[in-house]
């Protein structure tokens, strides 16, 4: 069977080796493990740091576009006159295809869009990696993509695959997700909550994650006479200002930088809490992986959390539970909301021990085995 995947992400040649962003890397390796032939069409230069790794796949061939982009007059004029030709080389790529594969949202990826509309016995999916809110405010190209997929007139014989459960869908969205750990890594991972209660955060310190508002919760929640400590795990702009506000307000927050898989496995054993006050998030892998190991997540209400999170099915289970309280987590409104919440909880040993079971069970049920039955189906539809 041919393969062809049609992708923003670029893929860089490093020695012999045609590597891509890792995280990428270990999906489309799942991906081209069921097809016989595997064919790219993608960026093959990025100008910014970016953590790559190898395919485990080397023989695919990659068709090189380059990156459309509109952030300047000169590099939209560029983009602009160098449309007509990356629209045929898309539609020859799809024309040969058994299988095509769509990774949006992206500029190349609406694009791409466009042309399979023009092959409708094509067989197709799209992995939709962002945030399908339907009233998510997002530019202009990122709802055309999402408007364009829904239309089941103009887009035919195709599967979308989407982060959570969004009402009044077309039947050609399906809800999907992501998987970090193996059926391997399964446990029980039952916690003892006491104090002092320990917070985690994992991700990059920049202003999109807001991470200065965990060390602010700490701050508060020590001046209320509860013991805490918040665990930072990642590195950015913010970390020496994330640092200074800490020691200044004699806050306890540790800072670890950048680490590897095993000790973010140690540090989710050790948490009660993990936090991520996003603005903006696909599927919040990090997220996901706390719940694997029983933290409690407070996180914003972005993307698929609530979903996530269990808050609209224990909305719908008990009118009288507030929106922002779900099964599996809470959602993180404000610090006064939060400060409410996570002393309301924490009075409660039992109510911390089921909520953090049912954030196991959940996570614990998408694996990496799970996932790869999920995307044969879709390979050999």
């Amino acid at each position: 069977m041919k393969l062809l995947i049609i992708s923003d992400a670029p893929i860089l040649s490093k020695s012999e080796d045609k590597e891509a962003y890792a995280p990428y890397v270990k999906e489309m390796d799942l991906w081209m493990q069921h097809s016989s032939d595997v064919s790219f069409v993608c960026p093959t230069k990025y100008d910014r740091k970016l953590l790559t790794q190898p395919f485990k796949k080397q023989d695919f061939k990659v068709t090189s576009l380059r990156r459309l982009e509109f952030h300047t007059l000169l590099s939209a004029f560029i983009s602009l006159i160098t449309i007509p030709y990356q629209a045929i080389v898309l539609w020859n790529a799809m024309r040969k295809a058994d299988h095509i594969h769509l990774r949006c949202p992206g500029n190349l990826a609406l694009l791409a869009c466009l042309m399979q509309i023009t092959l409708p016995r094509k067989r197709k999916t799209v992995k939709y990696a962002g945030n399908f809110d339907p009233h998510a405010s997002q530019p202009l190209s990122y709802r055309w993509q999402k408007k364009i997929l829904s239309n089941t007139a103009l887009t035919k014989n195709i599967d979308v695959l989407v982060y959570g459960e969004w009402p009044e869908q077309t039947k050609n969205i399906k809800p999907f997700f992501t998987a970090t750990y193996s059926e391997s890594d399964k446990g029980s991972f039952l916690k003892e909550f006491n104090e002092p209660y320990q917070f985690i955060f994992v991700g990059t310190l920049s202003q999109n994650k807001n991470p200065q508002l965990l060390v602010e919760l700490m701050e508060q929640l020590h001046k209320e006479g509860v013991e805490v400590q918040a665990h930072f795990y990642g590195d950015g702009p913010m970390m020496e200002d994330l640092k200074t506000m800490a020691a200044f307000n004699s806050t306890p927050c540790y800072f670890y930088g950048n680490q590897n898989s095993e000790v973010l496995k140690s540090a989710y054993k050790k948490a009660h809490f993990s936090f991520l006050a996003s603005q903006s998030e696909g599927w919040p892998k990090a997220v996901a992986e706390s719940m694997w190991y029983g933290c409690i997540p407070i996180a914003t209400s972005v993307s698929c959390v609530p979903w996530m999170l269990g808050v609209n099915e224990e909305y719908k289970k008990q009118k009288n539970t507030l929106e922002h309280i779900g099964s599996r987590g809470l959602i993180f409104k404000n610090k006064e909301q939060a400060i409410f919440d996570i002393k309301k909880l924490i009075s409660t040993t039992a109510a911390l021990k089921k909520m953090s079971q049912n954030a196991v069970a959940w996570s614990q049920d998408y694996t990496i085995e799970k996932f790869e039955r999920e995307i044969v189906k879709l390979v050999h539809s």
